[in-house]
């Protein structure tokens, strides 16, 4: 379907997702490949987006571009979640088909599926139940982007298809506290609470300098960072009583993906599947064409503070607010139709966190 010289263009690719796409993409070889940065591209802006599209004309498209947060971001940002990832996919998709773009990959999220969806849970589970309250703006605006990709290829027989990778995690994660998903705040939260337990502040401010907490960056007083640590629950009066506050009660189960091996699998179903190839035999009505991207296991909140707390090195103690949601009780994703279609994931948890600690570090 596509030969090195292709033109591949990735929206979104300085993200996690979008720069491991890139990564994988340059490592198998491809050469041709098309990225535009917000200062070049506006991807809300729909009349730069068709111009950019219709100028460049892309075999494949690689929609990685999104708005993307925990359940404090998603839950207070309900707006934005919802317009922004809208207009970026619709844009991008009709875009594309508008530039007679044949080939596309659109990334969604496993939170399309209702909150208390079977699991594991498969493809055909979408739109069967309420959704999660708190990410209900961003999963409604990715079933959208599904049923998108689902009518073009009905209707004008392109070949976009929509994969709904699980929870993941890499180098180049958001590790804003307030925005982050659960594992990269929770991996930062620890190392700063391990620095904080030495009075390292030499290491907090080099932190804070890259990546400041409530507009505290290394620069403030010793007071001000203390406060700034303590609003997201990182406190130690004394070496003896540290302790990082997480939210919720810690019982929730949770899949988690390397941003690497998602990579691999994009690359993989851009290489070698067609939109006909997931069409079910016989079906009078076309539904549920996605594909789950995930490992098949997954494990608790808990666990995998746990685990993040003895891979970073801190030793102090771990306190719930359970005042806080916990989100889906348990989102575990069904990944046989891709085992099916000849593709498992590599890289296990643990070495996933240490390469990730060691990249956070760096």
């Amino acid at each position: 379907m596509l030969d090195r010289n292709s033109k591949i263009y990735v929206a979104g690719h300085n993200g996690m997702v979008g720069s491991a796409i890139v990564r994988k993409l340059e490592t198998s070889g491809y050469t041709n490949l098309l990225v535009a940065d917000r200062s070049a591209l506006d991807l809300a802006d729909q009349r730069a987006v068709f111009s950019f599209l219709q100028q460049h004309q892309p075999d494949y498209v690689v929609i990685a571009a999104a708005k993307v947060g925990g359940i404090l971001a998603n839950n207070t940002y309900r707006a934005e979640f919802i317009y922004e990832n809208l207009a970026i996919e619709t844009n991008l998709i009709h875009g594309s088909w508008l530039a007679g773009v044949k080939n596309l990959l659109f990334l969604g999220s496993s939170c399309i599926y209702p909150k208390h969806a079977p699991q594991p849970m498969p493809e055909s589970c979408l739109l069967t139940g309420e959704l999660e309250y708190t990410n209900e703006p961003y999963a409604i605006a990715k079933i959208a982007g599904i049923k998108l990709c689902e009518s073009y290829n009905l209707q004008y027989g392109t070949n976009y298809l929509s994969v709904m990778p699980t929870n993941l995690y890499g180098p180049n994660d958001n590790f804003d506290l307030e925005k982050s998903h659960v594992l990269p705040a929770m991996m930062r939260k620890f190392h700063l609470g391990k620095c904080l337990m030495s009075r390292d502040y030499e290491a907090i401010r080099k932190d804070l300098d890259q990546r400041p907490i409530n507009g505290i960056s290394g620069r403030a007083s010793e007071a001000e960072i203390i406060s700034a640590l303590s609003s997201f629950g990182i406190s130690s009066p004394n070496p003896d009583e540290t302790t990082v506050t997480l939210f919720g009660t810690g019982s929730p189960r949770r899949e988690f993906l390397y941003s690497d091996d998602l990579a691999d699998a994009c690359v993989y179903i851009i290489e070698r599947i067609r939109f006909a190839d997931i069409l079910e035999e016989g079906a009078t009505e076309i539904r549920n064409t996605h594909i789950n991207i995930g490992t098949g296991t997954d494990i608790s909140i808990r666990e995998l503070a746990l685990l993040i707390k003895e891979i970073v090195g801190y030793h102090g103690f771990i306190r719930y607010d359970t005042s806080k949601p916990d989100g889906t009780p348990r989102k575990l994703q069904n990944v046989e139709k891709l085992t099916a279609l000849g593709w498992s994931y590599k890289v296990k948890l643990e070495a996933g966190i240490s390469r990730m600690y060691r990249f956070y570090c760096s």
